[in-house]
């Protein structure tokens, strides 16, 4: 079974290194390259409506000119035809209406050239730009679709190459099947839960009607009946017949009288009553079961916090996990309590925002985890580095693409204590406890989906200059107006944009929100 798991590890690790880290790579490439065709199609489309606006405007303006000319004309006219209007009125009505027809001339030839120029430009756009556009994105596509079925191959080809090993395994499980002996497997319980105790003998008769001692038998299996003459030690004491009873703990032993009529205080029988074989067998009922390994194979129980509990590579991968994510905690604990500080100085600079005090026992509580977490962190690197110290200097992907693990025998029965290796050094805690390689899914078809941004909720305006050093943060100047597109959750951060690329988050009480009532409501 450890082999055939073993198996699937190699399958799972080579997918990791061949397909996953080289498509998570090619997806990154592809989104930047659609990223680009997209740009340019949005470029092509904001010139030629550029044009369509250059045009639009040099029409107006021959329509107004030639309007203006026309009232021109025949403002000449009517001064030419009134004999009481001055030869001057009329030569400078006739000048007047000479640059009105040569201003609608201009405006003429501009308004033609415009109309050239973009109908040129239309033509470009709609046979030549926008065709070769789709035609990246279709090559694009193209080649991505290729890179999958390059893939799928890959995937083909790593899991033909363990088959063999597998079909090994396979045999290994039924042959390790057939080999199973019911009779030796029973005598290995027996042995190991045995008493050893001899049966008792018979019980021998006693006579009340003789005056004689009585005495009470070595192998009885009950203690002896006392007589009602004493009441001290007749009655509660007597034992029961059968060892088949559950008790916490056994009685001790009564002790046996002279004779039946001898009173409390009257000398005991030189003869010392043995240990009833009753209570020595509850004593076994009770007891803990030598063989731990048995226990082992009840599924479901806890694991330790050290994974001592799985297999020398598992537990490494688990441990490395761990250590992992209590990096991650620490790093997130540190982020807030450098915003608290900086949240500090604010108010340090600027008491009528707050008192700096109110945030010691904040920044007291989150050194406190940091502190905590690093004492985690350094607990399980310790465990790491022993695991490391053990393993086998090959490679992991070698040994077991060998075929054949080395076993693993336990020197004795009682060292099965730790539940992790049976007696014939096969591990037997559940395959769910293994760690499992988490691979990233990627939904191609979902990766080009256009992402739409967040709509702005309202404007802000930066109070305080603050430099966005870390992931995710943006850096705003003092004084500066921008766009509100999530609010403050609760945690001191509001998510903000400059420009259609830019945005991140700035420190709440760095910035003013002002959000539109509208969005508000809805």
């Amino acid at each position: 079974m450890n082999d055939y798991a073993g198996q699937h590890e190699v399958v799972s690790e080579n997918l990791t290194s061949q397909i996953i880290a080289g498509l998570a790579r090619y997806v990154q490439e592809v989104k930047q390259e659609r990223k680009s065709h997209f740009h340019d199609g949005r470029k092509a489309q904001q010139h030629i409506e550029t044009c369509w606006k250059q045009l639009e405007s040099s029409k107006r303006r021959f329509e107004r000119d030639c309007k203006e000319a026309d009232r021109a004309q025949q403002y000449f006219e009517k001064m030419d035809a009134d004999i009481n209007v001055t030869k001057a009125d009329v030569e400078k009505a006739r000048q007047q209406a000479q640059v009105r027809h040569q201003m609608a001339e201009d405006s003429k030839a501009d308004y033609s050239s415009n109309l050239q120029k973009f109908n040129l430009e239309q033509r470009e756009y709609y046979h030549t730009h926008i065709p070769n556009i789709f035609k990246k994105i279709q090559e694009m596509e193209e080649r991505r679709i290729v890179r999958l079925g390059e893939s799928m191959k890959t995937y083909a080809e790593v899991d033909r190459q363990v088959i063999p090993i597998i079909g090994k395994c396979l045999d290994g499980i039924v042959k390790a099947a057939e080999s199973i002996d019911q009779n030796t497997d029973s005598q290995l319980v027996i042995e190991a839960y045995k008493s050893g105790f001899e049966p008792p003998g018979d019980i021998e008769f006693e006579d009340y009607t003789q005056p004689m001692k009585r005495t009470v038998s070595e192998n009885s299996l009950s203690n002896s009946r006392e007589g009602k003459a004493e009441p001290k030690f007749g009655g509660k004491s007597k034992g029961k017949l059968w060892p088949f009873i559950k008790k916490n703990k056994p009685p001790p032993p009564p002790p046996a009288s002279a004779s039946p009529s001898a009173v409390p205080n009257g000398p005991q029988s030189p003869k010392q009553q043995k240990e009833p074989l009753s209570h020595r067998f509850n004593e076994f009922m009770t007891s803990k079961p030598k063989i731990h390994c048995f226990r082992s194979l009840k599924r479901g129980g806890a694991a330790p916090e050290d994974f001592s509990n799985l297999p020398p590579e598992q537990r490494r991968k688990k441990l490395q996990q761990k250590v992992d994510e209590l990096n991650k905690e620490i790093q997130k604990e540190m982020d807030q309590r450098e915003a608290i500080t900086k949240m500090k100085d604010v108010y340090l600079k600027n008491p009528q925002m707050g008192d700096p005090a109110s945030l010691d026992h904040k920044l007291t509580e989150v050194s406190q985890n940091i502190e905590k977490l690093r004492l985690e962190a350094q607990k399980f690197e310790a465990w790491l580095a022993e695991v490391e110290g053990r393993l086998p200097a090959r490679s992991e992907q070698a040994r077991r693409q060998s075929g054949l693990y080395d076993a693993q025998t336990a020197p004795t029965v009682n060292n099965c204590a730790q539940a992790r290796e049976s007696p014939d050094g096969s591990y037997t805690e559940e395959q769910s406890q293994e760690s499992e390689v988490k691979v990233l899914a990627t939904d191609f078809d979902d990766e080009f989906d256009d992402e739409e941004p967040l709509p702005a909720i309202g404007t802000c305006k930066a109070l305080y200059t603050f430099d966005g050093q870390n992931e995710g943060t943006i850096s705003v100047v003092e004084g500066e107006t921008l766009y509100v597109i999530e609010e403050d959750k609760g945690d001191g951060w509001t998510r903000i944009r400059r420009n259609e690329d830019e945005e991140g988050y700035v420190p709440t009480s760095y910035v003013e929100v002002y959000l539109d009532k509208n969005a508000k409501d809805s």
